[in-house]
C-alpha cells in the first residue's frame, strides 16, 4: 500500500537546579530504579469532568500560545503528560496552581489515574499506531540532587518512566539525543545541543503516531488552487479535493472531520465564516465549545478541499502558562518542587518552557512532531451537500475519537 505517515511528539522537561529540567532514554547512564518497579494501578476511566477539564486546558493553552499572524501548532497531550510528571514533585501552592491549570483542580493523585487510563486506552493499530515513552535523567555529578523515591515510584507507576543517573557531560548529551531519535523513529534526531552545569534533571515524554487517512487522496484529486493567507496574499499551492461525511458548524465556522485508518483518530478542520477574522474565532474558542462542535457534528455530504502543508513552530510558553494560572512554578522564591528532591544549588523552579512542533499534511496522511523543554532553575447524506474549501486561514486538530480531545491543535495562517 502507500507509505504510512508519522505523527511524532517529544516532550522535554529540563529541570535546572540553578537552571533546568528534562528527561531521556539512556545508553550508558546508570539506572536509578533499583528497588523500584512499576506497580499495578487500576487507573480511572475518562469521564465528563476529566474530558471537559483537559479540553479546557488544551484550548486555553492553544489560545495563549498562538503567534500573531503566524502558523501555530501545539501538542496538549505532550504538555499535560510532562507537566503531570513534574507535578508529582510539586507541593503546596505550586502544586495547587499546576492542578488548576492542567485539570481544573483535579488532585495530582487522581489526575495520574485519569492520564494512566487515558493513555492506556488510546488506540494502537495497524496503519494507526501510537507509542508513548517516558524517562527521567538526573545529574549525578557533585551531589547536585538527592532524588525522592516516592517521586520516582509515582512516575514509574503511572507513566512507566525509567530514571537514570548521568554525569551530564558530552556522553550524556549523546545518550539523550539517541533516546529522542530512537523513540521518535528518527524523525527528531536531537533535542539538546549542550548541557549546562546548572541543569540537574531532564524528563522526556515521546509520543509517536503513525497514521494513514482512511481514504487517501488520489493524484487526480490534487489540483492547484489559491490560498489567501492572513495578510491577504495569494499562494498557488496543491489542494487535495475529496468528499467527507461529517459536517461541523458552530455558528462562527464550518468544517469537516476526516478520519484516519481504523477509526481511532480523526483530523478536524474549522474554517471561520466570511467576515469572521481567524483571530476573533480563536479568541472565542473554549474547551466546551470545541467539544460541542465535535459532539454535535452532523452526518452530511461535504465537498472539501484542503491545501497540502508543512511547517515548523517554536514557542516559548513561560508567559502562556503563567497567564493560565501557575506563576509560582516560575518563581525562584515561591516555587515548591521539594517532592522531586533537594539540591544544594538552591530552590528548584521552572526557568524556561520551550515548545517546538512540526507538521506535514498530504495525500497519504499526517506527519507531525513536537518537542517541549521545561528548564527549571534551582517544569447520512442530505439533499444539499455542504462545501468547505480551506482556502484561507483555518483551525485544525487531530483528535482521539473516543473522547474528542485534541492530541494536536493548530492554525494555518499562511503557506
Amino acid at each position: 500500500m502507500k507509505k504510512a505517515r508519522f505523527f511524532v511528539t517529544v516532550l522535554l522537561i529540563a529541570v535546572l537546579a540553578a537552571n533546568a529540567a528534562g528527561c531521556a532514554k539512556p545508553v550508558k547512564a546508570a539506572g536509578l530504579m533499583s528497588g523500584i518497579s512499576s506497580k499495578s494501578v487500576s487507573g480511572k476511566t475518562a469521564d465528563l469532568f476529566f474530558t471537559e477539564s483537559v479540553a479546557g486546558f488544551s484550548i486555553e493553552l492553544f489560545k495563549a500560545s498562538v503567534s500573531d499572524r503566524e502558523n501555530s501548532l501545539i501538542s496538549p497531550l505532550s504538555v499535560i503528560l510532562a507537566l503531570a510528571m513534574t507535578a508529582n514533585g510539586a507541593d503546596n501552592e505550586t502544586l495547587k496552581q499546576m492542578e488548576r491549570v492542567m485539570g481544573g483542580g483535579i488532585p495530582i493523585a487522581e489526575l495520574n489515574e485519569y492520564l494512566y487510563a487515558y493513555v492506556k486506552n488510546l488506540p494502537n493499530k495497524n496503519k494507526s499506531k501510537l507509542a508513548i515513552a517516558n524517562s527521567i535523567w538526573f545529574n549525578d555529578s557533585g551531589n547536585k540532587l538527592q532524588v525522592e523515591k516516592e517521586f520516582l515510584q509515582n512516575n514509574a507507576d503511572y507513566y512507566q518512566a525509567d530514571a537514570y543517573a548521568a554525569p551530564f557531560d558530552s556522553r550524556t548529551l549523546k545518550d539523550i539525543n539517541n533516546w529522542v531519535k530512537s523513540n521518535t523513529d528518527g524523525m527528531i534526531d536531537n533535542i539538546l545541543t549542550e548541557i549546562s552545569p546548572d541543569q540537574i534533571m531532564f524528563l522526556i515524554n515521546a509520543v509517536m503516531f503513525d497514521a494513514e487517512w482512511q481514504n487517501v487522496y488520489n493524484k487526480e484529486n490534487v489540483r492547484k488552487g489559491d490560498f489567501t493567507d492572513i495578510n491577504g496574499a495569494k499562494h498557488n499551492v496543491d489542494f487535495m479535493h475529496g468528499t467527507e461525511g461529517v459536517y461541523l458548524d458552530d455558528g462562527m465556522a464550518t468544517g469537516f472531520i476526516k478520519p484516519y485508518a481504523n477509526g481511532g483518530y480523526s483530523f478536524a478542520a474549522l474554517l471561520p465564516n466570511e467576515g469572521v477574522p481567524i483571530e476573533t474565532y480563536i479568541d472565542n474558542l473554549s474547551g466546551a465549545g470545541f467539544l460541542g462542535v465535535i459532539n454535535n457534528a452532523t452526518s452530511e455530504m461535504v465537498f472539501t478541499s484542503m491545501p497540502k502543508f508543512e511547517y515548523e513552530y517554536t514557542k516559548t510558553m513561560n508567559d502562556a502558562l503563567q497567564f493560565l494560572g501557575m506563576p509560582d512554578a516560575f518563581s525562584a522564591v515561591q516555587a515548591d518542587f521539594g517532592k522531586i528532591g533537594a539540591s544544594p544549588m538552591g530552590n528548584i523552579f521552572i526557568s524556561l518552557v520551550l515548545h517546538k512542533t512540526y507538521i506535514s499534511v498530504d495525500e497519504l496522511g499526517t506527519r507531525a512532531g513536537a518537542v517541549t523543554m521545561v528548564a527549571m532553575t534551582g517544569g447520512g447524506m442530505m439533499s444539499d451537500p455542504k462545501v468547505v474549501n480551506l482556502d484561507r486561514p483555518f483551525v485544525y486538530a487531530i483528535i482521539d475519537n473516543a473522547t474528542n480531545l485534541p492530541l494536536f491543535i493548530g492554525s494555518l495562517m499562511t503557506l
